[in-house]
């Protein structure tokens, strides 16, 4: 399954997610650090998504109340739990 989420707080614009047999399969952010939010989607690929949610959640930027890995984890939860 894939879907695109229009994450908030954050600069990217857009998260492209592929996930399937619960297995997180791929990952783009479309905007924001380059370097940081390809780390971020090669370090999730292959987990499963209750981890990625477990490990990503919560996580703050600079005082904005979220992160790009908050806001993957988020959409992970609104899409594939």
């Amino acid at each position: 399954m894939k879907i695109s989420y229009q994450p908030h707080g954050i600069c990217p614009r857009r998260i492209d997610i592929e996930v399937e047999d619960d297995i997180v399969q791929n990952v783009q952010f479309i905007g924001g650090c380059s370097g940081n939010t390809k780390g971020i989607s090669s370090l999730v690929k292959g987990m499963k998504v209750e981890d990625v949610i477990d490990r990503l959640q919560g996580i703050d930027c600079n005082g904005k109340g979220t992160s790009c890995p908050a806001q993957l984890a988020k959409a992970l939860e609104e899409n594939f739990t």
